[in-house]
């Protein structure tokens, strides 16, 4: 039985007006007129806050989005970069957003009107991760013979398809600049299951900030 309940994605930037415009456009989803920095959705779990952060991107995101889309002329129009083409052997385009942070772009015959499509987060050991999250929050983990990778499907609240988690030889290093929200009826179960605490909740912040085994910060919100 899982101990937590996926919440919702935080996105660190520089600049959150020019952020919230372009993943609002790039993801289908809107800004309230009385909240500005934050994107919402038709379910709570579509939300996405727009953190303001005074470190600049220094290295390759751990963790990124990939998005569905009409045509990369589209992310284009929107304000992103191409870093690297799709080919014949990778049918997705690597891009950039406006602070050069990676997500990467899987062109559709047909786009939903919500194209987040999954969460992509960089492992020491996929298998492992993906155990441990199913573990937290739910869902069933996959894998396809032949390929290092791992992914979660079903995963309860889960507003995307896939949360995946692939093999790179580099170790974390910084802040993660994406991360996500869950909700508990307790923290204790959450650190029982091999989380560790980075911050309690206090008089300045209402949530516990933790890392899962990797070290990949989240935040969790007592319910």
């Amino acid at each position: 039985m899982s101990v937590a309940r996926f919440k919702d994605l935080c996105v660190d930037v520089s600049c959150p007006s020019a952020m919230v415009a372009f993943w609002g456009r790039v993801l289908g989803l809107t800004s309230p007129a009385d909240n500005p920095d934050v994107l919402v959705g038709d379910v709570p779990e579509k939300t996405i806050w727009i953190n303001r952060v005074d470190e600049p991107r220094t290295v390759k995101q751990r963790v990124h989005l990939d998005v569905h889309t009409g045509s990369i002329d589209n992310l284009l129009r929107a304000g992103a970069t191409i870093r690297s083409p799709a080919t014949d052997e990778q049918s997705w385009t690597v891009m950039e957003d406006p602070e050069g942070g990676e997500f990467c772009g899987f062109v559709r015959d047909s786009v939903p009107a919500y194209r987040l499509l999954e969460l992509i987060v960089d492992s020491a050991g996929p298998q492992a991760q993906a155990r441990w999250w199913a573990g937290l929050v739910g869902g069933d983990v996959r894998s396809r013979p032949g390929t290092p990778y791992y992914w979660l499907e079903n995963v309860p609240g889960l507003p995307f398809p896939y949360w995946v988690f692939v093999p790179v030889p580099e170790p974390k290093t910084v802040k993660n600049r994406i991360h996500w929200d869950v909700t508990a009826p307790a923290l204790q179960p959450v650190l029982d299951a091999g989380a560790t605490l980075l911050r309690p909740k206090d008089d300045e912040i209402g949530w516990h900030v933790c890392a899962d085994p990797e070290g990949n910060e989240f935040c969790v919100f007592l319910r």
